[in-house]
C-alpha cells in the first residue's frame, strides 16, 4: 500500500473523501481538521480554519453579494440605476410555463463567477460538509437583517425524495433551514412538505421543462391545515423558481398566508 506521502494530489483527495466519508457520523469540521491541514479547501494555497468553512479570505473576495437593484418578485440583479420598485421580465417570461405562489424571492450570492458554485456543488453531491459554515454564513449575513425587520411564523426546507435523501444522506436545504431557524427564533418545519415524485436534476433543463419536472412532485403532509400562517421557504439554489413555486402553491393550497423564498444563491 502506497503511502499517503507518495499518492498524488487527486489521489490524496479521493483518500481523504473516502476516510470522512467513513468517520461519520462524526463532525466532518473537526474531523477534516485531524487529517488535513488548515488549508482553505477550494484554492487549496492559503490558510483556512473551520468556523469559516475552510474558506481562505482570497476565495471569500471572490464572493458577488446581490446588491440592488434587483426584481421584487424574484431578487433577480439588475444593473444600472434603477430607484423605484419593479418586476422583471424574467418574471413575465417563466410566467408563461408556471404561476408564480410565492409573494418575494431573495438570494444573498450570484452563484457563478465565483467560489460559492463549487463550494455548493462539493458540499451537495459530494458530502463534503466543512462548506456548510461558508454557505449558511452567506444566507445569514444577507437574510437576517430582513427577517428581522419581518414577521414569520415558520421557516420549512424544500424537501427531497426519499430516494435522493438516502444517496445523499442529507438534505442541504434543510441543514440550512435549521441554522436560520437557530438564528432568527423563527421554528422551523420540515416534516409539513412532501416529495412524493422522485424527479430529475434541473440544471439543463428549460424553464418549461422544470415546471414540468416538478408538477404534482410536492404533497402536504396528511391531517394538517395551516391558518394563514406566514412561512419562508428555504433552498440552497434558486434559478427560475419552478421548485419554491410548487413548494409555495402546496403551502397555499394547505392554508398558509404569505410565502417568501431565501437561497443562498442565485443561478440566472
Amino acid at each position: 500500500m502506497k503511502s499517503l506521502k507518495s499518492l498524488s494530489v487527486e489521489a490524496w483527495k479521493r483518500t481523504k473523501s473516502a476516510i470522512v466519508s467513513t468517520l461519520q457520523p462524526f463532525n466532518p469540521l473537526t474531523t477534516l481538521n485531524f487529517f488535513y491541514p488548515e488549508a482553505c479547501q477550494l484554492c487549496e494555497e492559503h490558510r483556512a480554519i473551520a468556523k469559516d468553512g475552510f474558506i481562505c479570505s482570497k476565495c471569500w473576495s471572490q464572493v458577488r453579494f446581490i446588491r440592488p437593484p434587483f426584481c421584487d418578485r424574484c431578487g433577480l440583479p439588475f444593473e444600472g440605476d434603477i430607484t423605484t420598485a419593479f418586476e422583471c421580465a424574467n418574471c413575465r417570461e417563466i410566467e408563461k410555463h408556471f404561476e408564480i405562489y410565492f409573494s418575494s424571492a431573495r438570494s444573498a450570492v450570484r452563484l457563478f463567477g465565483n467560489t460559492v458554485h463549487e463550494a455548493i456543488l462539493r458540499y451537495k453531491y459530494s458530502r463534503q460538509l466543512w462548506f456548510e459554515p461558508f454557505l449558511a454564513n452567506l444566507l445569514l449575513r444577507e437574510a437576517l437583517p430582513v427577517l428581522r425587520e419581518q414577521k414569520w411564523d415558520f421557516i420549512v426546507p424544500v424537501p427531497l425524495h426519499p430516494t435522493r435523501h438516502r444517496e445523499r444522506e442529507f438534505n442541504q436545504a434543510e441543514r440550512l433551514a435549521k441554522r436560520l431557524s437557530a438564528a432568527t427564533n423563527i421554528p422551523m418545519n420540515a416534516k409539513w412538505i412532501r416529495r412524493i415524485l422522485p424527479t430529475t436534476q434541473q440544471t439543463r433543463l428549460t424553464s418549461a421543462q422544470r415546471a414540468s419536472n416538478v408538477k404534482n412532485a410536492f404533497a402536504f403532509r396528511d391531517g394538517i391545515k395551516l391558518s394563514g400562517e406566514k412561512i419562508i421557504l428555504i433552498d440552497d439554489v434558486f434559478t427560475t423558481g419552478a421548485t419554491t413555486s410548487a413548494c409555495a402553491k402546496i403551502l397555499r393550497a394547505a392554508g398558509a398566508g404569505d410565502v417568501c423564498v431565501w437561497t443562498v444563491a442565485r443561478g440566472l
